[in-house]
């Protein structure tokens, strides 16, 4: 018996050890008590994905004593520990602080590849390099290898601002179609660079990237992007086979004014126009009163008056003067100039309002026009 104990013994010890070891080697998750906050922040302009984590370390009394000290030390520094390798700042602390972008960016400028990225920044007085490295996966900056940076750009900071900010973050600000501001402030300085994105190219990149799966047979989804393109001058003739597959029949697609119209102003683009007259013909014979105001309203925008007058006349006559034939009539006079006639089916247009937000903007035309404005 006491043999076999023994035996026993033998066998659950080295087994114990190696669960132990294993449980060591997958390391702990616990709260880091405070020191330095996880911290991840994101934005996204047209298609493209930005996102930025770091740990976050505070002021702590330090206020002063931040910038070109050991805490975020000026320029490129052997930082000790084992490691012998001039390295900027790592934009944080503990982990590399990591940028990543959905698509093609620039940086002040600068193009920059899609990717995730290490972010470091070479402090100076008066400026600071902005890197982005391919290592990710860096504790700090201890490791740094210059070699695998892939961007480098300067931008100045902003310094002895009023307001002291006790922890490090990253914020977006003065977001546009195209751009947005990204600062890291921290104590007294606000560091920043602009992103900036080509909106076109990425969303039409994008597009092409949902038609090629379920989307591609999906009529909605075909006519949607067929009119994106045709709306930015983009990508036309790709644009005709998809608006051509939404007609498909074996698709469920279904012939509407939207999407005739849609080919009609492809064709004309690709200068086909005697195939686009025939269409839009078509297609403003299948039309509803509201689809016609709205191709008028289109043309308007597009400072094509007469063309514009000519589908809200077609509206007045075929629908007999119902809503919203009238307001067509009014806009299209106005735009010609001609407020008296304007102003007259801008009265019938009144009396047709179908709520109370059309009467007050059709009151609203009726005094500009009554004191000789246009609409």
């Amino acid at each position: 018996m006491k043999k076999y104990f023994s035996l026993l013994r033998c066998c659950l010890i080295p087994a114990f050890v190696f669960f132990v070891s294993s449980l060591n080697a997958q390391l702990l998750q616990l709260p880091d008590g405070g020191v330095n906050l996880k911290s991840k922040v994101g934005r996204r302009i047209g298609v493209t994905d930005i996102e930025i984590n770091w740990d976050a370390p505070g002021v702590k009394g330090r206020e002063g004593k931040i910038w070109g000290t050991n805490v975020a030390p000026y320029g490129f520094t052997v930082l000790g520990f084992g490691s012998d390798v001039a390295s900027p700042w790592r934009a944080g602390s503990n982990e590399n602080t990591t940028i990543s972008f959905s698509t093609d960016v620039t940086i002040n400028g600068v193009p920059l590849k899609a990717g995730a990225y290490g972010f470091f920044i070479a402090l100076y007085p008066d400026s600071c390099t902005l890197i982005f490295n391919k290592n990710t996966k860096g504790w700090g900056s201890y490791f740094y290898n210059s070699s695998l940076d892939v961007l480098r750009v300067t931008t100045r900071q902003q310094k002895d601002r009023a307001e002291s900010k006790e922890r490090l973050e990253y914020n977006f600000s003065n977001q546009k179609a195209e751009s947005v501001e990204v600062a890291l402030e921290w104590e007294r300085w606000r560091i920043p660079f602009i992103v900036g994105v080509d909106l076109k190219q990425t969303t039409l990149a994008s597009i092409q990237t949902q038609l090629s799966g379920a989307m591609g047979f999906d009529p909605p989804s075909l006519e949607a992007a067929a009119q994106w393109c045709l709306q930015n001058d983009v990508n036309t003739e790709q644009a005709l086979q998809w608006i051509n597959t939404a007609f498909d029949p074996a698709l469920g697609g279904v012939k509407t004014f939207r999407a005739m119209s849609t080919k009609a102003g492809l064709l004309t683009k690709l200068n086909r126009g005697k195939e686009a007259d025939s269409l839009l013909n078509s297609a403003l014979d299948t039309a509803t009163p509201f689809e016609l105001h709205g191709y008028g309203r289109q043309l308007l925008a597009q400072n094509k008056t007469k063309e514009a007058m000519a589908v809200f006349e077609k509206n007045y006559q075929k629908n007999k003067g119902a809503w919203p034939a009238n307001m067509g009539m009014m806009r299209g006079y106005s735009a010609m100039g001609n407020y008296k006639k304007a102003l007259e089916h801008a009265k019938l247009a009144l009396a047709q309002a179908p709520d109370d937000a059309n009467k007050k903007a059709i009151e609203a035309a009726i005094r500009k026009l009554s004191e000789g404005k246009p609409l």
